[in-house]
């Protein structure tokens, strides 16, 4: 595993909202007494959502302190966990599947694609709409190449679909989630070829 570092440039403190700190509490009211940092994933991952997609350092302290745990056991699960982003990522963070299935149907393709539009991977676009990095194996190979964007999966991408879904992200236009083609789901990409017809039992 690479080694994984706080961002240099950090704000002065972090807490959560009345919204959020409710629903830590309630998470932690999910574990026995004396057990409250077995919440600590949860509850990074509510910060990074409240901080805008990454976690800063005053975020993990704070945490920390809600838990009632070292800083740096804290530390520890943050760089462990390649979900929490230590960097500012774009309003529309692209994480693009690598792995063999998305690569042999094309990745690379979409990868030239983040490069022409946003930059180097993990850089922040001009306008903070973008960011990406490449991710492993993201649970979606019948549907080979996708990424995922934010909390949603985007699939049967090319370089133009693809290209057109990140513009109209920028843009502000509505984007359809899930399967980029005209199919369903997983279902196959030509046609099917059993299961074709819809039996009774005798």
């Amino acid at each position: 595993m690479s080694v994984r570092r706080l961002d240099p440039n950090q704000p002065d403190s972090f807490e959560f909202t009345a919204e959020n700190k409710a629903w830590a509490e309630g998470q932690i009211k999910k574990y026995p007494d004396g057990r409250q940092a077995s919440a600590i994933i949860a509850l990074l991952w509510r910060a990074q959502k409240q901080a805008g997609g990454w976690l800063p350092e005053p975020a993990i302290r704070y945490i920390a302190d809600f838990l009632d745990m070292p800083h740096m056991r804290a530390m520890e699960v943050v760089t462990f966990y390649t979900m929490f982003n230590l960097s500012p990522v774009g309003e529309h963070f692209v994480q693009l599947c690598g792995t063999t299935p998305c690569w042999l149907r094309g990745s690379d393709d979409l990868k030239a694609v983040c490069k022409k539009m946003i930059g180097d991977e993990r850089q922040v676009s001009s306008d903070g709409k973008l960011s990406w990095m490449e991710v492993e194996c993201l649970g979606a190979c019948a549907n080979a190449p996708m990424v995922q964007i934010n909390d949603d999966f985007y699939e049967d991408l090319d370089a133009e679909n693809f290209e057109k879904l990140l513009t109209d992200l920028k843009e502000g236009r509505p984007v359809k989630v899930g399967p980029q083609s005209d199919r369903k789901g997983s279902e196959p990409a030509g046609q099917l070829t059993s299961l074709t017809e819809v039996g009774g039992a005798d």
